[in-house]
């Protein structure tokens, strides 16, 4: 899997690819992981990659013709076509599903803008895919792609210590996951739940679950929602989903 960024700060992306538990996607080439700088393509003297836009207004536009010509260099380094992604406000909400997918992909060109926003015949001409982390602006979409490297290097095969881990994370079930604990036993007031020390497997599953249903209820009650429609909720589960309805 390889993943090709267009970024004017290369600098930025590569400490998060060796620290944490994440580096060993990186480190084994697992993830491929690399940089194109449009300056680098910028063909007069002031290697310009932005300018005023057109109708006045602040900020400043990235340009085209920088950006294609990065663009194909990655596209013809990679010797096949991938997916072109654009981070903006306007694209699609990340979700763990679709996480999943690029996961299980050949990998993509990441479009990291910056400045006002990047000419819209670039992304006209080029983009596949727009994604979005939420309802918020950054400066830039270097941290939208790491979220996205982030997020597929530890579904990779070995990358977690236990390969069930990803599989109860928030969202891998449609909902949000349940709360953990560790030692020590007590803290003070605050004591680990009892079945979480009674060595019953099942209580011990079927508590989980339940505290994910409550915490997914009351913080989240679309994943409910959706949960329900795809038919991923037992009676067990609408049992005491009811059960906190009354309570």
């Amino acid at each position: 899997m390889r993943f090709d960024l267009l970024t004017l700060f290369p600098e930025l992306i590569a400490p998060h690819l060796v620290h944490g538990i994440n580096r060993r996607a990186f480190a084994s080439g697992q993830v491929d992981v690399r940089c194109w700088n449009p300056r680098d393509y910028a063909e007069d003297n002031y290697r310009r990659v932005d300018d005023r836009p057109f109708g006045g207004g602040p900020g400043m536009v990235m340009l085209v013709e920088p950006l294609e010509r990065a663009l194909r260099a990655a596209q013809a380094d990679r010797g096949a076509p991938a997916p072109v992604v654009h981070f903006s406000p306007a694209g699609q909400r990340m979700t763990q599903a679709e996480v999943r997918e690029w996961a299980a992909s050949d990998g993509a060109i990441l479009v990291c803008g910056r400045y006002e926003g990047i000419d819209q015949r670039f992304i006209d001409r080029h983009v596949t895919h727009e994604i979005s982390l939420g309802d918020f602006v950054l400066s830039g979409g270097e941290l939208p792609a790491l979220a996205l490297l982030d997020a597929v290097a530890r579904l990779q095969p070995g990358v977690l210590g236990d390969a069930a881990s990803h599989q109860q994370d928030s969202f891998s079930a449609g909902l949000l996951d349940c709360p953990h604990y560790s030692r020590p036993e007590r803290l003070g007031d605050a004591a680990v739940p009892d079945v979480l020390l009674s060595g019953h497997h099942a209580h011990i599953e079927r508590w989980r679950r339940e505290q994910s249903l409550r915490l997914s209820a009351e913080r989240r009650p679309d994943l409910i929602e959706a949960a329900r429609a795809a038919g991923l909720l037992s009676r067990q589960d609408e049992a005491y989903l009811g059960r906190l309805l009354q309570d």
